[in-house]
């Protein structure tokens, strides 16, 4: 099943992005957070870029300038600030809202119909990261609650403008630009701000290779191909596998106990998650896909009824009428 098949490769994002609390905590430099957002998304973009082969053409060069500053050089900066100064499932539980706002911003921008069961699904899953996160919520730093809150609001906009945008083209070329835009974009302001780059150490290096490797090229490549086949909205609640990777993580690594209403709360993000899915369908052709040689693709019902109530012509070579009813 295809939605089957496309929710399972869009799930590899969320659970990669689970990891980047955990390593922004213990391997990253603390206070660098543009260098950080920096040294994430251009080494990502990069190698992609370097496997396609491909730059932008015409409108891209701007709308990967857009994509790239709302998707991943703000955004990774954010997330980069809210992690140093929020508790890792305080800045969770605000991210945990993204399938909402990605909901409502699919219906005019996109013309996606929320749907009840992608609605449904969001809320339930909200409430089952709420308790899975609810006994490590912290002190509440004003400025980490403001970055956590504009990163999830700017990453739901831009990955709805990339589903817009983004119909026809490659998902690697669309990727790599906007990793490579949103790391240049940072540059100058990194350097102003921060200085020059932190001091590598291996741990540091460890990390952010692992960031960029797996849980940002990897994992946007997953979460743009998935969002070119499934709508946005069941996309978005595929995202709240997000903070139970993290909390998951937490006791295999970092020696966490697991509590009751952390396992309640799983299931309930878990069953959120399948209850926003959209309806199992048969294997659909690519988009710009050509029938094979010999065959047509189908007629619609109006032109086989027309066909079978006029007299049989001469044979001709195989050809499909275009027309209304």
């Amino acid at each position: 099943m295809e939605n089957i098949r496309w929710s399972l490769i869009t799930a590899i994002a969320p659970v990669a992005w689970g990891s980047t609390y955990y390593v922004t905590h213990h391997f990253l430099p603390a206070g660098n957070p543009l260098w950080g957002a920096v040294l994430r998304a251009l080494p990502a973009g990069l190698l992609l870029l370097l496997l396609r082969r491909r730059l932008p053409r015409g409108s891209w060069w701007w709308r990967s300038l857009v994509l790239g500053t709302l998707n991943m050089g703000a955004f990774f900066a954010l997330v980069y600030l809210a992690a140093q100064l929020l508790p890792t499932s305080l800045a969770s539980t605000i991210m945990a809202t993204s399938p909402l706002v990605m909901i409502a911003l699919a219906w005019p921008l996109l013309g996606e119909r929320p749907r009840v069961r992608a609605v449904l699904g969001a809320l339930v899953g909200i409430l089952g990261v709420v308790l899975v996160l609810a006994s490590g919520l912290g002190p509440a730093n004003p400025l980490g609650m403001a970055a956590s809150a504009a990163a999830m609001a700017m990453s739901a906009f831009g990955h709805v403008l990339t589903k817009r945008w983004g119909a026809g083209a490659d998902v690697l070329s669309v990727t790599s630009w906007q990793l490579v835009a949103g790391g240049l974009v940072l540059v100058l302001p990194a350097v102003v701000v921060e200085g020059g780059p932190p001091s590598p150490t291996w741990r540091a290096v460890l990390g952010f290779a692992f960031l960029s490797v797996v849980a940002t090229a990897v994992a946007f490549v997953a979460w743009f191909a998935g969002l070119r086949r499934l709508d946005a909205g069941a996309v978005g609640v595929i995202g709240l596998l997000n903070p139970v990777t993290g909390v998951l993580l937490g006791v295999l690594l970092a020696g966490e106990r697991l509590t009751a209403h952390q396992v309640l709360g799983s299931a309930l993000v878990l069953s959120g998650v399948l209850l926003g899915l959209p309806a199992a369908s048969a294997r659909r052709a690519a988009p710009g896909r050509t029938p094979a040689p010999g065959r047509l693709p189908p007629a619609p019902p109006c032109a086989a009824a027309r066909a079978a109530a006029s007299p049989p012509s001469p044979p001709a070579a195989p050809r499909r009428r275009a027309g209304r009813c």
